[in-house]
């Protein structure tokens, strides 16, 4: 493809990787693979993919060598904005996947109240600037100790009192006889541009991808719902179902009593409401993913 083309960094291996390609895909944006090789372009959009490490995507993006980047949240802060350089990299959207959260840990026998519990002590981290920002924040004056592999171990070997780590269920923490005490930062995988302008094609570029990032998003937070149900409870049904719009009512059969109610709901609340939905009247609910949603 000639003309403008964007560059995207993605996390060349890890646990953001495969979501991030996965995620293009379902927006029409293929790439053809190559072994060993570190810039991928697409034939179905212009956009070469630079595949690197997560920590360089937040300066990659900051600098204008990718125009765009999928990093976690937490690399985001550390790198970035827990830097004072909030304005130079913006998050367009978040991801809705890599969710984690950056907590602070004591060992399980240590008595805590608040965060001023933590004053005077010694933490361990990988995370040292979005550490001294959180706590600096909360008036809190700590040690943080800078530790770029295994931060779990730490307080049994005497290096600091307590740690600051990525958590996703907790098992390590608990495994090392820590448990979670604080949450520093909640994370998920966002995509990340420059706070600089560019070129006008490449902001075309970037519109045309994110309006179909976002029929993806849409769709991936929804559920397409389906149900029969007495007419009589229509607007009982309206009032419990949660919908991007108002549902859909079809009536069956000749006489108008039974009718099909076909909704858009977010997934996130939907099984809170089936039981809700049964009482109301609703019978042969079904439920069916959505592969996009363009507004």
């Amino acid at each position: 493809m000639t003309g403008p083309r964007l560059r995207l960094g993605v996390q060349k291996s890890g646990r953001l990787s495969e979501r991030s390609i996965g995620l293009l895909k379902r927006c029409g944006v293929g790439f053809g693979w190559r072994k060993g090789h570190l810039v991928v372009s697409s034939g179905d959009f212009p956009i070469d993919l630079i595949l690197v490490r997560d920590d360089d995507i937040p300066e990659y993006v900051r600098d204008g060598v990718c125009h765009l980047g999928v990093v976690g949240l937490n690399v985001l802060e550390e790198k970035v904005y827990a830097r004072g350089r909030r304005d130079s990299v913006e998050i367009l959207r978040r991801l809705g996947f890599g969710q984690c959260r950056l907590s602070l840990a004591l060992p399980r026998e240590q008595p805590f109240e608040n965060l001023h519990d933590f004053a005077g002590r010694s933490i361990a981290t990988s995370y040292p600037n979005t550490l001294q920002s959180f706590m600096a924040e909360q008036g809190v004056d700590v040690e943080v100790v800078e530790i770029t592999g295994s931060v779990e171990i730490t307080p049994m070997l005497g290096v600091a009192d307590a740690v600051c780590d990525l958590v996703s269920t907790g098992a390590t923490l608990r495994t090392h006889g820590l448990r979670e005490v604080a949450t520093v930062l909640e994370s998920e995988a966002v995509l990340i541009r420059a706070g600089t302008s560019w070129d006008p094609a490449q902001e075309e570029l970037s519109r045309r991808l994110l309006n179909r990032l976002d029929g993806v998003l849409r769709a991936l937070r929804a559920k397409y719902i389906m149900m029969n149900a007495p007419r009589e409870a229509v607007a009982a049904i309206e009032e419990i179902l949660p919908g991007l719009e108002t549902p859909t009512v079809i009536p069956l059969g000749q006489d108008g009593k039974r009718v099909a109610i076909h909704a858009v709901a977010p997934e996130d609340v939907f099984w809170e409401t089936m039981g809700r939905l049964k009482d109301a009247g609703a019978s042969s609910i079904l439920v069916v993913p959505i592969e996009k949603i363009i507004e």
